[in-house]
């Protein structure tokens, strides 16, 4: 299945610039990776616009036999903005491990490492690999914090630091020494900022507009209790009917009340609420390593837990597949939207990839989804039938409820 090609932005001693990456996809029984380039150059640009001015007119270049480019083009000059969790400083290593590695800089400097060995391997730099395989401890930070730790931990971290302060230079300088931006239209340029400026616009009109809202509230409301600790209840709405579970998020990922990639759900919040004050989810389910969950089973085996869903959690899933097939216009976006996002955060929290493939723009049912929740003028529309984005829909759902949901 084909992935999606990504805009990152690359912190480099010439500067920040952006591209496109095209992590790795398999193809006629092959494993393939690319970035935006040509022969032994990689390009890279100072910005969105005049990146999405060279995909807009360019005819040669190593990612146009991707599977996926042939959406690239009709991008906006917004979705060709690098988001943040596509934004790799490798200029700003040293600083990084400048302090005592906590669970944050490992992370970071993990996918800054898996991006560098990806570069690497694509343009044929050697002196990229061996400073990163200079110390052991480059390798290990997939593992997070633990292998950091005691003694042993701390020589390891001790000589990845030794290797920045000796050697990033060099592997700064090999990548500095790939990187090219070809000349790019200058009307096509203008047309990319345009676009940016209008988005700009936009956002800061309806951050004005919250605002607006905002102010009428009582700055001393309370957020209630679920709000304080952090855990949301949420309600889940298929064609098997109608359930009750709890979620929150720790550092952005999801956990669901559960285990083993089951969500544990109940047909009433009073049954929810039995359970919880039966004890049983007191530390068998994934939630009990949240560190105000002490508090739900406190309230509950007291007899004064309230479970109250937030529209906002509220997940309908039945009649999506119907709309769709009939088309963009039939869709909600907003049911659709939080569908696409239940979907996504249980299979994440599952550690399940097949629904962010499924959902790719660079695949059919993700190009349809992608068009409903974020339409823009310069985009194709998908057209029909969509009896295979339905096929396909149908597919993640019944999954969900058969493979996700353990009802009590």
């Amino acid at each position: 299945m084909a992935q999606d090609i990504v805009p990152i932005e690359l912190g480099l001693p010439q500067g920040d610039v952006v591209t496109l990456w095209a992590p790795r996809w398999r193809e006629d029984g092959e494993d393939w990776e690319a970035f935006l380039g040509h022969e032994e150059d990689l390009y890279a640009f100072p910005d969105a616009a005049r990146l999405a001015a060279f995909v807009r007119t360019a005819h040669e270049h190593d990612l146009d036999d991707h599977p996926a480019w042939h959406v690239v083009p009709a991008l906006s000059a917004v979705e060709l903005n690098p988001d943040e969790d596509h934004q790799f400083d490798l200029v700003g290593v040293p600083e990084l491990v400048a302090d005592t590695p906590d669970v944050w800089a490992i992370n970071e400097l993990h996918d800054i490492v898996e991006i560098a060995r990806s570069l690497a391997d694509v343009c044929e730099l050697d002196t990229v690999h061996e400073v990163l395989d200079a110390a052991d401890g480059f390798s290990l930070l997939d593992q997070g914090t633990l292998v950091f730790t005691g003694k042993d931990g701390q020589k390891r971290w001790s000589e990845l630091c030794a290797v920045v302060a000796e050697r990033w230079d060099e592997l700064l300088d090999a990548l500095d020494s790939v990187v090219s931006t070809p000349e790019v239209p200058a009307d096509a340029v203008a047309t990319a900022e345009t676009e940016l400026a209008e988005a700009l616009e936009h956002d800061e009109a309806e951050q004005t507009d919250s605002e607006s809202d905002v102010d009428p509230v009582d700055e001393d409301s309370e957020p209630g209790f679920w709000g304080e600790i952090g855990i949301d209840p949420i309600r889940i709405i298929t064609g098997q009917g109608e359930f009750y579970s709890l979620r929150c998020y720790l550092d952005d990922d999801p956990v669901f009340l559960g285990s083993d990639g089951r969500i544990d759900v109940f047909g009433s919040p009073r049954a929810l609420a039995r359970f919880l004050a039966e004890g049983e989810a007191l530390e068998d389910n994934d939630l009990a390593r949240v560190a105000t969950w002490p508090q739900v089973t406190q309230r509950a085996t007291g007899g004064e837990l309230e479970i109250e869903v937030d529209p906002d959690n509220s997940y309908v899933l039945t009649g999506l597949d119907d709309d769709l097939a009939a088309g963009p216009s039939e869709v909600d976006p907003n049911q659709l939207d939080l569908a696409e996002e239940l979907l996504l955060d249980a299979a994440t929290w599952a550690d399940d990839k097949t629904v962010d493939e499924a959902l790719q723009p660079s695949e059919r049912l993700g190009w349809l989804v992608s068009f409903v929740l974020r339409p823009n003028p310069n985009r194709l529309p998908p057209s029909p039938p969509f009896d295979t984005e339905v096929e396909v829909w149908r597919e993640l759902v019944a999954q969900f409820e058969d493979q996700r949901l353990r009802k009590h």
